[in-house]
């Protein structure tokens, strides 16, 4: 049932404006639903204040003449009643309105629409994809860089180990310990995953600064669902900052969900001509998901193969080169993450690719 609500200065959630009863109680339910208490009116308009500081606006189309004369903002939405009233795309434009629903069948994207004002949703993180053009490519080891070196520029950072057959980003990053969610315990997510719930669940490798990882157990599971994949990284995503997700060379339905969600792959390539050649294959599975790949290209190669030879071959932009770095292979064993040594080749790429995805990184307090 409704409630009465008394008014306030401002409110951080959303502003429900309707007298219609059933309106009403569908739209307290998906507040509900997202986890946010909602402030609901049933006379117009309502206070200047209250219009001008909620989150999210709500307007049933019984209200919507009353309120057009408040001043325009963004983030309010039209619930219309009737879906043979053409009248009310008038009265969206009256009102300013940048979204006009019609329950039931709109309620999953107004979930979602709440959920992200509930969160206090800014820009989505950059996502980038981490591919080897084949085995042994180094592609677990660059996202883990990708991934440190943004964390320790203070960007809060979600590292996701797509590749169940890897071995465990965890293990790279020294956090194998960490007490935390893995695959297993978040193989059952479907819908909706807050962001803020999963960063708190998440392994927070607190010697890195803002780097939250989500990897695999030793258990056996081997795959997690297509939606699992979909939920995590879009409540990852939402936070911010920047998400790493580090995919297998051989796509099975989680690694294409990946890509979907990711803005830019990066396919790692010794400079070799098998090597080469094998990406070539990798690449067109990828680009099929996703427009924006680049080639990371490792040198030397034993013929010198040059890297804008190699990246022009597999008709890509060049994102860098990866010279050999001494005394990684040690670093490894040793669980000191990839990336860390200031001036290595590592911190070199992902200093310039990050300056260049990511030009004006904001500093962030870390992981809340």
């Amino acid at each position: 049932m409704t409630k009465p609500i008394t008014d306030h200065a401002t409110t951080g959630g959303p502003l429900v404006l309707t007298g219609d009863d059933d309106l009403a109680e569908q739209l307290l339910r998906i507040c509900a639903a997202a986890g946010t208490d909602p402030r609901l009116i049933r006379g117009a308009p309502p206070p200047r204040e209250l219009w001008e500081g909620a989150s999210l606006v709500l307007v049933g189309d019984d209200r919507a003449a009353q309120c057009a004369g408040l001043p325009r903002r963004p983030g309010v939405v039209l619930l219309g009643l009737d879906l043979d009233d053409a009248g009310v795309w008038v009265r969206a434009v009256q009102l300013g309105a940048e979204h006009v629903l019609f329950l039931p069948d709109a309620e999953a994207w107004l979930l979602d629409r709440v959920a992200d004002a509930a969160e206090g949703v800014g820009a989505p993180a950059r996502t980038v994809a981490v591919l080897g053009g084949r085995g042994g490519a180094g592609a677990s080891t660059l996202a883990c860089a990708l991934a440190v070196t943004a964390a320790r520029r203070g960007l809060r950072t979600v590292l996701v180990d797509g590749d169940p057959l890897g071995g465990g980003l965890d293990i790279l990053l020294g956090g194998e310990t960490t007490a935390g969610l893995r695959w297993p315990d978040l193989a059952g997510s479907r819908g909706r995953v807050s962001g803020a719930e999963l960063a708190r669940a998440l392994p927070a490798l607190k010697r890195l600064g803002t780097l939250s990882c989500l990897s695999w157990d030793r258990s056996d599971t081997l795959a997690v669902p297509p939606e699992a994949m979909r939920s995590v990284l879009a409540a990852a995503r939402r936070r911010g900052g920047l998400v790493v997700v580090d995919v297998p060379r051989r796509l099975d339905p989680a690694a294409g969900q990946a890509l979907e969600q990711s803005d830019t792959a990066l396919l790692v390539v010794p400079a070799e001509l098998r090597a080469v050649a094998a990406a070539d294959r990798v690449a067109a599975s990828v680009r099929m998901r996703l427009d924006d790949v680049r080639a990371v290209v490792r040198t030397p190669g034993p013929l010198g193969l040059p890297a804008h030879r190699v990246a022009r071959g597999l008709r890509m932009q060049l994102a860098g080169v990866l010279e050999r770095e001494p005394g990684l292979a040690v670093d490894l064993e040793q669980g000191v993450p990839p990336g860390i040594r200031d001036g290595g080749p590592l911190a070199r790429f992902c200093g310039a690719f990050l300056d260049e995805v990511l030009p004006v990184p904001a500093v962030e307090g870390g992981v809340a």
